[in-house]
């Protein structure tokens, strides 16, 4: 059992937090730093392939999960543990997605606040996905073994 608190039901807090943290990534755009040119010409192209590589990670982690995606962090109750695809290398490939793709937007944008709140939201997906691998592991046998053998945001990586 995990001691972070539950946020609801379902654990709706944990969604309404990540909105508000999406929400102060987007808006992080409006503070750009004057980086020298050959600085912004990098991290424009570093910017757009995390944008592009978060994207892709996080649209087959949605494809994968098929029936058993849901927008809150408790697993569906006709849901089952899907262990192919993009989920055989890691558990959580939506929030390492967004989180790059929020790096990238960070980057691209030259905010050092934005690159700053990635890094927030990376923490926030680590304890919010503590959260729901406990919720995961009450309602699958396997989870614990799953868990074992894959990255948690990003495979190969982390």
């Amino acid at each position: 059992m995990s001691r972070l608190p539950d946020l609801g039901p379902r654990g709706e807090g944990w969604v309404a937090i990540q909105g508000v943290l999406f929400v102060a990534i987007a808006a992080s755009a409006l503070a750009p730093e004057a980086w020298g040119e050959t600085a912004a010409a990098v991290t424009l192209a570093l910017g757009v392939v995390l944008i592009v590589a978060g994207g892709v990670l996080a649209v087959l982690g949605v494809r994968d999960l098929g029936g058993s995606l849901t927008a809150t962090p408790r697993p569906r109750a006709d849901g089952v543990l899907v262990e192919t695809g993009v989920y055989g290398r890691a558990r959580h490939p939506i929030y390492g997605g967004l989180v790059l793709g929020a790096l990238g937007w960070g980057l691209v944008n030259a905010s050092l606040p934005g690159i700053a709140l990635s890094a927030v939201l990376l923490g926030f997906f680590y304890l919010k996905s503590t959260r729901e691998e406990a919720w995961l592991a009450d309602r699958f046998a396997g989870y614990p073994a799953y868990r074992g053998r894959t990255k948690r945001f990003v495979p190969f990586v982390v």
